[in-house]
């Protein structure tokens, strides 16, 4: 009995090792897609591998970030930095943050979260200007969608002259409605992500101080 129990743990254990083997390229694969597709769709168009070129920055909380520069030749375009908060409604969110070399957010996603259904999730359109539902006498006319401004757009603003807080805080901008701490949390996020951006060893912003190279805090991966 022993030596038959044996046997099936080995053959159990081979099995699942020739499993997770014939996963892990598909898997990896699939997370390098997502991660390439996130950053195509936050930063302005570039021709380099921001992949390959990224590294890493540290935060004042004694971690860091992984900063993607965009770059279009020679010139830099923009960064895609990831970053994250722990103080979600349902604990950690993390984003993917996009800048051009003006200091202003392009884009964001949102990369993962567990914030309650209707509720904190709204944040993956929250802060982004609203598409204006078209009647249907204006859709048969073929009139054009268009986005309105809103208090909680973050988009083409800069955290830099914008006060990226929610205005219950004080802030320049409005939370998703009954979810302020998911709305503080994303901020966060978007804000580390700021200071990580300007800490860039690429930083070009017209807008501000350039940081010199034995003063940058990046680490190299």
């Amino acid at each position: 009995m022993l030596l038959s129990l044996l046997f099936i743990c080995l053959l159990a254990a081979g099995l699942l090792a020739k499993v997770n083997d014939m996963t892990e390229k598909p898997i990896s694969d699939a997370k390098a897609l997502k991660l390439e597709e996130a950053i195509k769709n936050v930063v302005p168009p570039f021709d380099n591998n921001p992949v390959n070129e990224s590294y890493k920055v540290a935060t004042e909380k004694g971690d860091s970030l992984i900063v993607y520069p965009a770059k279009k030749g020679d010139d830099v375009v923009g960064f895609a930095v990831n970053s994250y908060s722990d103080d979600g409604f349902a604990g950690n969110i993390q984003v993917m943050v996009g800048f051009d070399t003006q200091d202003n957010v392009v884009n964001y996603a949102v990369l993962a979260h567990a914030e309650t259904p209707g509720l904190g999730s709204q944040m993956v359109d929250w802060f982004k200007p609203q598409v204006q539902e078209l009647s249907l006498i204006e859709k048969i006319f073929g009139f054009e969608i268009k986005k309105t401004e809103t208090k909680s757009s973050i988009i083409g603003k800069s955290p830099g002259t914008t006060n990226f807080s929610v205005s219950k805080d004080g802030g320049d901008i409005d939370a998703i409605s009954a979810s302020t701490i998911t709305s503080r949390a994303f901020l966060e996020a978007v804000n580390k992500a700021y200071a990580a951006y300007t800490q860039s060893e690429n930083y070009t912003s017209t807008g501000a101080t350039i940081v010199p190279e034995e003063d940058a805090t990046e680490i190299k991966e």
